[in-house]
């Protein structure tokens, strides 16, 4: 029975730091590469406890995936974007000042 114990408490340790991952908008293939760099945690078990978490919760991850594709679109847009404002910051120093061609 004690394997039984230490199994349930290693499947609770995976679903909590599952939820960790959940606050941080990570998608399944981030937190198991997380989980397994930083809490050296088999990626297929992570993947079958989000699996089941899926099952038993599938509102919740339903719009927690629209949430993390949108917020992903969102910071590759702001990237862009500060990309640009960059790179118009760069032109405009670096173009002559006080010059006049008048």
């Amino acid at each position: 029975m004690k394997g039984d114990s230490s199994a349930a408490s290693y499947i609770h340790l995976v679903h909590h730091l599952i939820e960790k991952c959940l606050i941080f908008r990570m998608s399944k293939e981030e937190c198991m590469e997380a989980l397994s760099k930083n809490a050296n945690i088999n990626p297929i078990i992570t993947s079958t406890v989000w699996n089941e978490l899926e099952k038993e919760n599938k509102e919740f991850f339903k719009a927690y995936q629209a949430k993390v594709s949108q917020s992903k679109i969102e910071d590759k847009r702001l990237s862009e974007e500060e990309t640009n404002c960059l790179s118009v910051d760069i032109i405009v120093s670096d173009s002559p000042k006080g010059s006049s061609d008048d």
